[in-house]
């Protein structure tokens, strides 16, 4: 039975690098028995975290608590440390073989700890490694082979068995299915969570992949440049991440529940030494402000076993609607539009909302940014009722909320110049002289793949070709510099070729600037490629939402099932 491991405050540099700190302040905690996976990009700490408890890092270069118990490891003496390697806690190192010398049998490297740190006779020694190779499920004659003779999975499976050779209380597995084919993976996995249940043992995984970490994990630490930045239960975490890191993370897991398009993180995690300062994650955030840029972020229990570092509490709900409802006409003649509907939207996420015609998407839109206000319910900003505001302030709030119509040519005046067009928004909110508004104009255009000069700026949008037209009609909406975009229908009046043309730049410029997207549309193909989650409404209501893959795969009312069942496929037998 573990004693458990318990990590504070924990800062380390290499030797080679003196002064450049790759780790910062790390607390984990393993209980004894449980299983807790790190991750994290390259370069984020992790295998460093394994290296300082494994005393493989001069301990000058290291600072903070280590316990195994009750013993401190910082510090400790190498003779000290001799005795607690391999007995109290192993590692199987990151690479298939790569812990293996190259000309020694498999078997004499697995008897090779056993003999020298329990002090066993040969004889007894080879008898308990071969017994370690049938735990882990290789054949006999594995015994005899060299590393070289095995494959990727067996070479694993007896990493697997010389860090189990002392019978230690943690193991730390670093990316242990690295190289490995996908039912070799499996297996693999399979294989340590059935040790770890069965030798009741704390395991420790190191892993950039989260398939792993959720067939092994109980619990998720979630590193980003040296530090810890989120931590929880794995699958509520995975399900819902609080910070904008890890949500990012998640976002770019492929997996075959969705078809949904991967979403990168923009911008590339910093090396040991380039860290920025504040929040180290800010050059990337989809939310940060300028105190992130300054302040590191204190550690905060957010309930439910959960913890997260971020200045501003985790992912921000940008849009909200609560219980809004809208009807038109008077008497006999009065329609519902919508009822009670409640959504949110955060920063840097994709919602769609679908349903056939009539159901009420184009009136949501137009309530989300307040071109007609409710009949009753709320609309939020950032956690302002915006249906309170009178029109200058909300004039000031609509600016950051941009809504991108179904026809281009019915959203401007089609007599314009581009330019015009463009720079309408800049007018109306007097913003930056002639030759700035022009600049930007130039800027925002080339931006969503137009052309910047004054050729095309003095066009007339009658010219355009209806592609043009919607890209223009995005420039204009993002001149402003919005935090949200409400777009109806951008594409469905395009052919195929520019349909997709105009969704993977949408796609594109919400990655980049971290734009809130509420995406209306009646197609769930476009749907299940850009949407992280979907609202289905019908007659005003919302029927079913959710992630966009559970609401595809397995919808939870007959609309959806209806709407699947009339995409248009080509390829559909």
């Amino acid at each position: 039975m573990s004693s458990g491991l318990k990590i504070r405050r924990l800062c380390a540099e290499y030797p080679e690098n003196p002064g450049v700190r790759v780790l910062h302040g790390v607390d984990l905690e393993v209980a004894p028995g449980e299983a807790v996976g790190i991750v994290g990009e390259t370069g984020s700490g992790k295998s460093t975290i394994a290296r300082c408890v494994m005393g493989l890092l001069p301990w000058a270069g290291v600072t903070g608590s280590i316990r195994l118990g009750d013993d401190e490891l910082v510090g400790m003496g190498e003779e000290e440390l001799r005795r607690v390697r391999w007995r109290r806690v192993a590692m199987a190192f990151q690479g298939v073989g790569g812990g293996f010398d190259p000309v020694r049998k498999i078997g004499d490297q697995i008897a090779e700890p056993i003999r020298v740190q329990l002090g066993l006779p040969r004889r007894e020694a080879i008898d308990r490694a071969r017994g370690l190779l049938d735990e882990v499920g290789l054949p006999a004659d594995r015994f005899g082979r060299h590393p070289h003779e095995l494959s990727g999975g067996e070479k694993q499976r007896a990493m697997v068995a010389m860090a189990l050779a002392c019978d230690p209380e943690v193991l730390i597995v670093d990316e242990p299915t690295t190289g490995l084919d996908a039912l070799t993976r499996g297996r693999v996995l399979d294989l340590l969570d059935e040790l770890r249940r069965r030798r009741d043992i704390s395991l420790v995984v190191i892993s950039h992949d989260l398939g792993d970490i959720v067939r092994l994990a109980d619990r998720l630490v979630v590193l980003y440049a040296g530090r810890v930045v989120e931590e929880g239960p794995t699958r509520p975490l995975l399900e819902d991440p609080h910070h904008p890191y890890t949500w990012g993370l998640v976002g770019a897991f492929p997996t075959l529940r969705t078809t949904k398009d991967l979403r990168g993180i923009r911008g590339s995690a910093p090396a040991p030494g380039s860290f920025p300062s504040g929040c180290a994650f800010h050059p990337r955030c989809v939310q940060a402000i300028d105190e992130c840029r300054t302040r590191v972020p204190d550690w905060e229990e957010v309930g439910d076993g959960r913890g997260i570092a971020c200045l501003r509490g985790g992912l921000r709900t940008l849009l909200e609607l609560r219980e809004v409802s809208k009807s038109y006409g008077r008497g006999r003649d009065r329609v519902s539009a919508l009822e009670g509907v409640s959504l949110r939207l955060r920063a840097g996420e994709v919602v769609a909302v679908v349903g056939p015609s009539g159901s009420g998407k184009s009136t949501l839109g137009r309530l989300a940014v307040l071109l007609e206000p409710p009949d009753s319910g709320r609309v939020l900003f950032e956690g302002e009722d915006l249906t309170e505001l009178d029109e200058t302030a909300l004039r000031a709030r609509r600016r950051r909320l941009q809504l991108i119509f179904q026809e281009p040519f019915e959203a401007v005046n089609t007599r314009f110049t581009v330019g015009a067009v463009v720079a309408e928004p800049l007018v109306i909110n007097r913003i930056g002289s002639k030759e700035e508004r022009e600049s930007r104009v130039a800027a925002v255009l080339e931006e969503v793949g137009l052309p910047g000069g004054p050729a095309f700026r003095s066009r007339l949008v009658c010219d355009l070709s209806g592609g043009q037209a919607q890209r223009v009609v995005l420039a204009r909406a993002l001149v402003l510099d919005p935090q949200v975009l409400v777009a109806d229908e951008p594409v469905s009046m395009l052919d195929a070729s520019e349909q997709a043309k105009v969704v993977l730049l949408l796609r594109r410029l919400q990655v980049e600037r971290g734009l809130g997207l509420l995406l209306i549309t009646h197609d769930l193909a476009l749907v299940g490629k850009v949407a992280d989650r979907i609202v289905v409404l019908d007659h005003g209501r919302i029927v079913d939402e959710g992630p966009s893959h559970r609401v595809i795969s397995r919808p939870a009312h007959p609309l959806v099932r209806e709407l699947i069942g009339a995409t248009s496929d080509p390829w559909a037998s």
